[in-house]
């Protein structure tokens, strides 16, 4: 039977409850133990899959094909945990499920409410995610705040769980926050005591404090937190600033957050390090021994967490080839002129992710364009790979009208035109073609050269794609197809014959990067743009 840990946040969003999450698995799996992840949204979307990247940020799939939170991106990236479908519990899929029982008749002669048949239906979804997975630890976070009312009848339901799991079963862990105000000079404790005493009002008494600070947690603020919060001395961890993500596990480690978790689920296990996380990820992080400047091409670049896993992806690649990689973020918009040099001086490699809609979409062209002329390396990402055959179409193949359908539905050349499977779909959540699939590979390709093999099987998320009947006038022009789904005959990678390194690929790398071991086109990208270094 799987133990649990709760996770909870109070004080404000945005604390890293995600990272603080995944690095807790982390710890556990440095331990022997198997892990899983699931991450408990309250809002009342069914996924995050129709919400404007400024509103949510990036959606992250999954294998099968789920639209979710950003947060399962981490756990992935730090653990050898899969998360599928089932790992995101959103409040719009726990109603939807109770709202088709009470229309079969599941309640009948019954008032349905919140409690119990709400809260019921989130734990039954957390507890099939561990008996599915079977592992020793299941991590529950709780997104939003102690004290919003979306995240009650979550709050409700971890509560019931640990009153029915007993001791030993489950924990609870509330991540706050600790400000330092600078005018005064002191670290302050009260916003942590109230978001704890707001926690402690709904039943839930937090195991341990994971305490977000910019500063070291002296002795006597230890003392008086634990004294106000009522939990132990060795219970209340501090959180520090760290410069890389990836240092947050072993930051926790030195607080023996791993000991005090295992001593109190009453799980007996080796004590073992994080050596090679350490001298693989985070020495290369602090000390590497080049730099490269890479840039982002997007319409989205004013926040962060729209791009997440391609800058974290980018990040491995660094860590791949012993690199600092500088990201150059870059709205699209700014290049719709033709002057280029200027903001594209000095650059390595650039990379244009995916994307939705019109806007910036000559400025990309133009980019490749630049990329292609000017011989950068280029990576290009579903649209990033669309905005590239559209560019070769105008700029190579003499195709001045060429487009995508998605942009102009009247095209006379619609080189990038919707997927056959697509044009009778009218939903618009879960219907675009999701999660992963194969694809073949040609051998003498730099794909080929990346991945090593000729099969794979990458996570996508898109309703467009290449016109195959533009296919041989590419070929004849230099564009070579080297990757393709031959279940479909879809494209799904395209090169450059005259190029140093330029790829495009329908599909999204970045979903399966890991800090200790980069994607496979990430890792040769940052190869290819170290070795373009001063040309």
């Amino acid at each position: 039977m799987s133990k649990f840990i709760f996770i909870t946040g109070g004080v404000v969003s945005s604390l890293g409850k995600g990272i603080a999450a995944a690095s807790i698995g982390k710890l556990l799996e440095a331990r022997g133990l198997a892990t899983t992840l699931i991450k408990c949204d309250p809002y009342l979307n069914v996924d995050p899959g129709t919400m404007n990247p400024y509103q949510h940020g990036e959606v992250y799939v999954t294998d099968d094909g789920a639209e979710t939170d950003l947060d399962l991106g981490h756990y992935e990236r730090f653990t050898n945990a899969r998360v599928s479908h089932d790992n995101n519990i959103t409040t719009g899929k726990i109603y939807y499920s109770v709202i088709m029982k009470e229309r079969r008749g599941d309640y009948l002669g019954k008032t349905v409410q919140i409690i119990p048949h709400i809260t019921d239906e989130i734990k039954r979804s957390i507890r099939k995610v561990a008996k599915d997975r079977d592992v020793d630890i299941t991590i529950v976070e709780i997104g939003g705040t102690v004290g919003d009312i979306e995240s009650l009848p979550f709050l409700e339901a971890i509560r019931q769980m640990r009153w029915e799991l007993g001791v030993g079963y489950a924990l609870n862990i509330h991540v706050t926050l600790l400000p330092y105000i600078k005018s005064a000079g002191e670290q302050k404790t009260k916003p942590t005591q109230h978001s704890v005493g707001r926690l402690r009002e709904i039943g839930i008494i937090p195991d341990i404090l994971l305490c977000r600070t910019e500063k070291h947690i002296s002795k006597e603020e230890r003392e008086k937190i634990a004294l106000f919060c009522n939990v132990d001395k060795e219970a209340v961890i501090e959180a520090s600033d760290v410069k890389h993500i990836y240092e947050v596990p072993l930051a926790l480690k030195k607080e023996s957050l791993d000991d005090l978790i295992l001593k109190r689920l009453n799980i007996k296990s080796e004590e073992k390090d994080l050596k090679e996380w350490e001298d693989v990820v985070v020495k290369r992080l602090r000390n590497p021994q080049k730099e490269v400047n890479i840039a982002v091409v997007g319409k989205y670049i004013t926040l962060p967490d729209a791009y997440k896993s391609i800058y974290e992806a980018l990040v491995h690649g660094g860590i791949a080839n012993n690199a600092r990689v500088n990201i150059l973020k870059i709205d699209s918009e700014d290049l719709e002129g033709k002057n280029l040099d200027k903001q594209l001086k000095g650059i390595d490699g650039m990379l244009i992710p995916g994307g939705f809609g019109a806007r910036g979409i000559m400025g990309k062209v133009n980019a490749v364009k630049y990329a292609r002329e000017k011989k950068i390396p280029f990576l290009g990402i579903c649209l990033g790979m669309q905005i590239a055959t559209i560019e070769f179409a105008k700029n190579v193949c003499g195709l001045k009208d060429a487009n995508s359908t998605e942009f102009d539905k009247e095209t006379k050349d619609p080189v990038i035109s919707l997927l056959e499977e697509q044009k009778h779909v009218k939903d618009m959540g879960a219907t675009m073609r999701l999660g992963a699939f194969s694809c073949q590979l040609q051998k003498d390709s730099h794909s080929f050269q990346a991945y090593k093999k000729e099969n794979i099987s990458e996570r996508h998320r898109h309703r467009y794609e290449f016109n195959n009947v533009y296919r041989e006038m590419f070929e004849k022009a230099g564009l070579i197809f080297s990757g393709i789904n031959t279940q479909k005959d879809l494209v799904e990678i395209v090169e450059l014959k005259s190029h140093p390194w330029f790829v495009a690929c329908q599909f999204h790398p970045e979903f399966q990067s890991k800090p200790e071991r980069a994607h496979p086109l990430f890792r040769h990208f940052i190869k290819a743009a170290l070795a373009n270094q001063g040309k």
